[in-house]
């Protein structure tokens, strides 16, 4: 950068929220004989730990009004900020003035995110929003030629040496403005995500809810997406892509992304992919259940008493495709559970705590990636799902209600018993987890065979049953569930063949009559949702 000659900072403008740090740089501010002058509550606060501190009241002549919402907005601030130290016409105006250059600011703003979290009342959630310090960290970053801009507390150790050593440059602080204008762009999308949410808002404030939903009416929010970059990837898909995490930092205490790696080596792309599938699926199981994910589809899924049992049997699926892949558990994993795991190979075993043993058995396996995942709230958390298209993207609402109580409509002669009405819930939620087109086999709480991904359903079904068998797994009394309607009656009778004795299906082909009809003839149980879970 041109002019990397540093600056004298000789006055410095401090209001914070987040006081982490702010005393230590206080200090090393009037021990460089830095001048500081603060507002309200940041003011008392380092006046009771012995700063001394000149404040915004005495630099403008002027009190906070209206219960503090006026502040710093007065041209004595704000000409001190943005005048151009180069530009003698600006220098004269701020003399004849009598306004102080600033030539620092450290601000941070109001916790606008926190307060979304604990409060739902609407009025005390809109005085969260910052209003004179988000005008005082885009002045400040906009002149960052002339001033310093510090709005991040782990900033502070940095900008005191640079400092201490005569070594505040024009690299420095451009790379603080950048810091500062990204930090005010979250911050703004958090307050207009928030607005965007009011009509389907919680708050029993909201008086003018309706009116709100009657002038806009909007089926899908218009809304920013505001991400932070969590960390880099070894790659991407495949070698030759690079890839990054990123997360909402709304959400980032329950994501996957932030999960804590326990041990192994860094989490590919790939990895998060199925981990993220692979635990959301087992968190909607009820009893102590495994779920076995490859390449993004449930390979073998399995509930039993404990979670060893419920590995073995979810393994017994597909014991090839077993190999390499990513495993959940819903329950804490033990001394027992980490002796059987490690003696297969796993990419990655993700569940939601691990107890000592089980740790110390790991450690022997130094590859393999340990992930105690995040709260169980992370799998509600997010509530659209966004995907990239060249030019583009698509959103869309998450798929909750696979979460939700399954509702069904017996649709056969035949009803199914209280044994094969439970396997049908059990493999219903299991299919809501693989791609479609999506066919799932389950008897007693596990999977039998799995068929995934095909362009026709009925090819679906023919692999689904040929997993099952070359696994050396009976399919007699199974039961089946389709992520979507069966177009054709082909399906149902190959199901038959192998064994099976109900289905559970979405229904709403123009067939379903045809399909119906051949699951009386074959004396099969069918059972309609009413609700579709694709999943491309």
């Amino acid at each position: 950068m041109k002019n990397e000659s540093p600056v004298k900072i000789k006055t410095c403008l401090i209001s914070v929220s987040d006081k982490r740090n702010l005393l230590k740089l206080a200090q090393e501010l009037e021990s460089n004989n830095i001048e500081i002058i603060s507002t309200g509550g940041t003011a008392n606060f380092l006046q009771q730990n012995g700063i001394d501190v000149i404040s915004v009241e005495d630099l403008t002549g002027f009190p906070e009004i209206l219960d503090g919402r006026v502040k710093t907005l007065h041209p004595n601030i704000h000409g001190g900020l943005l005048a151009r130290r180069s530009n003698k016409k600006h220098m004269q105006k701020l003399e004849s003035l009598k306004i102080t250059p600033v030539d620092m600011v450290v601000i941070n703003l109001y916790p606008f995110k926190d307060k979304t979290r604990v409060c739902f009342q609407h009025e005390e959630i809109i005085e969260a929003i910052d209003i004179g310090g988000s005008t005082l960290m885009r002045a400040a970053a906009k002149n960052y030629q002339d001033i310093t801009i510090v709005s991040n507390p782990d900033d502070y150790g940095l900008v005191s040496t640079a400092i201490k050593n005569n070594k505040v440059l024009l690299s420095l602080r451009f790379s603080l403005a950048l810091k500062a204008f990204d930090c005010s762009a979250r911050y703004e999308n958090e307050i207009s995500n928030y607005f965007h949410r009011l009509d389907t808002s919680n708050s029993q404030n909201m008086t003018t809810k309706k009116k709100f939903s009657d002038s806009i009416n909007l089926e899908m929010p218009i809304f920013s997406i505001n991400l932070k970059k969590y960390s880099d990837l070894r790659y991407g898909e495949n070698p030759h892509q690079k890839a990054a995490i990123y997360c909402d930092p709304a959400e980032d205490e329950t994501t996957l992304v932030c999960a804590q790696q326990i041990q192994g080596k860094r989490l590919s792309y790939n990895n998060l992919i199925d981990a993220d599938s692979a635990f959301q699926c087992a968190e909607m199981l009820s009893k102590p259940a495994c779920v076995i994910v490859k390449h993004a589809n449930p390979c073998g899924v399995a509930e039993a008493d404990s979670c060893l049992e419920a590995f073995k049997r979810a393994k017994q699926t597909d014991t090839i495709s077993s190999f390499g892949s990513v495993v959940a558990f819903n329950e804490a994993v033990d001394e027992a559970l980490a002796n059987f795991i490690s003696r297969d190979f796993i990419e990655l075993i993700i569940a939601p705590d691990f107890t000592k043993s089980a740790k110390k058995i790991f450690s022997q396996k130094p590859n393999i990636r340990v992930i105690k995942n995040p709260k169980k709230a992370s799998t509600e958390s997010s509530s659209l799902e966004i995907r990239s298209l060249i030019g583009g993207y698509l959103i869309q609402n998450r798929d909750t209600h696979q979460r939700k109580d399954i509702k069904f409509t017996t649709v056969t002669k035949i009803k199914p018993s209280e044994k094969e009405l439970a396997d049908l819930k059990f493999a219903w939620i299991v299919a809501c987890w693989v791609k479609s087109n999506a066919i799932v086999f389950c008897r007693d709480s596990r999977t039998l065979g799995i068929g995934a991904g095909q362009m026709s359903r009925f090819d679906s079904v023919k692999i689904a049953k040929m997993k099952a068998l070359q696994a050396g797994q009976s399919l007699e009394n199974s039961v089946v569930a389709s992520d979507a309607f069966f177009p054709f009656r082909d399906g149902i009778d190959v199901l038959s063949e192998a064994g099976a004795k109900s289905v559970i299906q979405p229904g709403g082909s123009i067939k379903d009559s045809e399909v119906i009809a051949a699951a009386d003839e074959h004396k099969i149980a069918m059972l309609f949702t009413g609700i579709r879970h694709f999943r491309h």
